[in-house]
């Protein structure tokens, strides 16, 4: 009888050093998997600089300065992000479709300054047509385990070399707790000149997203998008402003494409505090944002805020708002 008593506890003993043992040994390989799997910059002097999270790149900051016999390839600095894999890239650089479309870009078509001889003239800092954008040097650049950010100094410059404006465009990296890729995006534009104008439309201007060539090549037709109170739209479809009036002043959008049979859905949210009212545009081939319209002066700054939420995954309704409220929350 008293074994019979004993053998129970027994076996709870034994099952109790048994999972101790497990989670220890599952603690262990977490903590290694932590220690080894950390955010790192990774220089190629004068071209770009890439971000990975252990050996696997994620993404690459393009800033070739712009080079008048190789104007169309080198006219703007930008963002590309890499697929899951860390080697093809999610977004577009330059050629294709559009070939003044460059992964996580910003810029206006219809610019108004003041050139060398102080005469106003119009500037296109998103064709890059009489002006581009220069990549004048990193101020700040870190990456401390599961965090990465970097800030850069941009010059916005008429083509006979005058700079009109100077912008601090910072980003910053991060992992959701679903895996996600989280982009926070913040420029600060500022003017020495009396007044500059900032316009255009919600199909050439503002901050915009745009997928890879391949999407345009051979996979359009499946992209689809979601939109606050209206869900997943059919694929293909699209909506834009001024033709689709309620494309205004939209606090989340989502996109979700096709790329080597893998489905990616960016969401693009939009900070409460930036300039409104703000105009939305998206195309099947893979290019969406907004623009908004400013006027900058020496006391006027423009200061933006924007989060690209990016996974192999689909997404619904409800997850894309949740992640707007997160990044609201957080952003205060």
């Amino acid at each position: 009888m008293l074994g019979k008593k004993l053998f129970p506890s027994f076996l709870y003993l034994m099952s109790q050093k048994f999972l101790s043992l497990v989670l220890f040994i599952c603690s262990s390989n977490i903590s290694h998997y932590a220690s080894a799997e950390k955010f790192s910059w990774h220089m190629q002097a004068g071209e770009y600089t890439d971000l990975r999270f252990g050996n696997k790149n994620v993404v690459r900051y393009v800033f070739e300065r712009m080079k008048p016999d190789d104007r169309e390839r080198t006219y703007k600095p930008f963002h590309h992000v890499f697929q899951s894999d860390g080697k093809g890239f999610l977004t577009k650089g330059p050629g294709g479709k559009f070939t003044h479309h460059r992964g996580i870009y910003y810029g206006f078509s219809k610019c108004s300054a003041l050139n060398k001889e102080g005469s106003k003239v119009s500037v296109d800092t998103w064709h890059c047509k009489r002006g581009y954008q220069t990549h004048e040097k990193i101020i700040q650049q870190q990456a401390s385990g599961k965090n990465a950010s970097h800030k850069v100094e941009i010059a916005w410059r008429v083509d006979d070399g005058t700079v009109f404006a100077t912008e601090t465009r910072s980003l910053s990296f991060s992992f959701h707790k679903d895996g996600s890729l989280i982009i926070d995006f913040n420029s600060i534009l500022k003017t020495k000149q009396e007044s500059v104008t900032l316009d255009g439309d919600p199909q050439h201007a503002g901050f915009q997203f745009r997928a890879s060539n391949e999407v345009a090549e051979s996979s359009a037709n499946y992209t689809y998008y979601i939109r606050p109170n209206e869900g997943r739209d059919k694929n293909g479809a699209t909506k834009n402003w001024p033709q689709n009036k309620e494309m205004t002043n939209i606090p989340w959008k989502a996109q979700s494409v096709l790329l080597n049979n893998d489905r990616y859905t960016t969401v693009y949210i939009d900070h409460p505090k930036n300039p409104k009212p703000s105009f939305y545009s998206e195309r099947n081939y893979g290019r969406f944002g907004s623009y908004f319209r400013y006027t900058l002066t020496p006391t006027q700054p423009l200061t933006i805020n924007y989060r690209l939420v990016i996974a192999k995954a689909e997404r619904d309704e409800k997850e894309c708002s949740d992640l707007h409220s997160e990044f609201i929350a957080n952003t205060r």
